[in-house]
């Protein structure tokens, strides 16, 4: 798998991250593992996860197979603070106290000494973002963490927090795709300036450009969850539908499938230093690691930008 700088640092990961979302909820630990030993042998190395994914059960999931199932050494891991769920409600907090407590609680999941990347998971308007970077400027001083980035901030948040800070942040990580092109107006200029890495979540839309939503619903999907539905809903119709229409036809016409079409396109978009692809189950995984994740022709990708074109 090809290996990538994130932004200006001499970081190098590769060009797809394993998201872990899911585990410890819909992935469990025999699946899980089967999925890190998996993108690993393949040649993957980034392997993002965060304090508030299943509550910290996902960070303790990987945790517990470092040095079983992968070497530590044989991982990048980025984790993220700052938010937290309860009762399906979001609540965020990147104070220095959060911030810190947080990464501590990580650290002992993992069963690590560092992560090698460290979010600020969300912008907290009711903190001082001079207090939030804070937090990652001790992290990097302690050895906590290797280096430091922010997520879910748009393009002025980013410009701010790169120019406030005190250390190079290398990365943001934020939802671009071919159905979700709003980074494109603000925040990859933003990125691109700073000498930032976007690290794209939810790369194939939230799953609807694999096109497995055309026409139905499979029963096992997250649109048939009822915890997981409202997270594709904002694809499944309008706008979105032509654009999932769009890809399958040009795979059609290329001989490839519509998920490595849509990876195709976003792995050669400016600042992209990676996706992130929330694999889970053994056989999502294989249909990622098959893919060519090779550059689309031009006429192909400007068909594809001009359907999905933000309004």
């Amino acid at each position: 798998m090809q290996q990538r700088y994130v932004g200006n640092s001499g970081l190098r990961v590769s060009a797809l991250s394993l998201g872990t979302m899911s585990w410890a909820r819909e992935t469990d630990e025999q699946d899980a593992s089967g999925l890190l030993r998996t993108f690993v042998d393949a040649g993957g190395t980034l392997i993002d996860t965060a304090a508030s994914y299943a509550g910290g059960q996902a960070e303790a999931m990987l945790g517990a197979m470092l040095g079983d199932v992968v070497a530590r050494s044989e991982v990048v891991i980025s984790t993220k603070a700052g938010l937290s769920t309860s009762d399906e409600r979001r609540s965020v907090d990147t104070s220095r106290n959060a911030m810190l407590s947080g990464l501590d609680a990580s650290l002992a999941r993992l069963g690590t000494d560092y992560v090698d990347i460290w979010f600020a998971q969300a912008w907290d308007p009711n903190v001082p973002l001079e207090e939030t970077l804070s937090a990652l400027e001790f992290a990097l001083r302690s050895g906590r963490a290797r280096y430091a980035g922010v997520s879910n901030f748009n393009g002025w948040q980013t410009a701010k927090a790169a120019a406030v800070a005190g250390f190079p942040l290398i990365a943001n990580q934020s939802e671009y795709s071919l159905v979700h092109r709003t980074p494109e107006a603000e925040l990859i200029p933003a990125v691109e300036d700073a000498g930032l890495g976007l690290l794209a979540w939810g790369p194939v839309g939230r799953g609807v450009l694999t096109g497995k939503y055309r026409g139905h619903i499979p029963a096992d999907s997250r649109a048939a969850h009822s915890r997981l539905a409202s997270y594709v809903e904002p694809y499944l119709e309008g706008a979105a539908s032509s654009v999932v229409e769009a890809v399958a036809m040009a795979a059609k016409g290329l001989g490839r499938t519509a998920l490595d079409v849509s990876l195709g396109w976003l792995l050669s978009q400016n600042g992209v230093a990676a996706a992130i692809v929330g694999a889970r189950t053994p056989v999502q995984l294989k249909e990622l690691l098959d893919a060519t994740l090779a550059p689309l022709p031009p006429e192909i990708a400007q068909a594809l930008e001009d359907v999905s074109s933000p309004a």
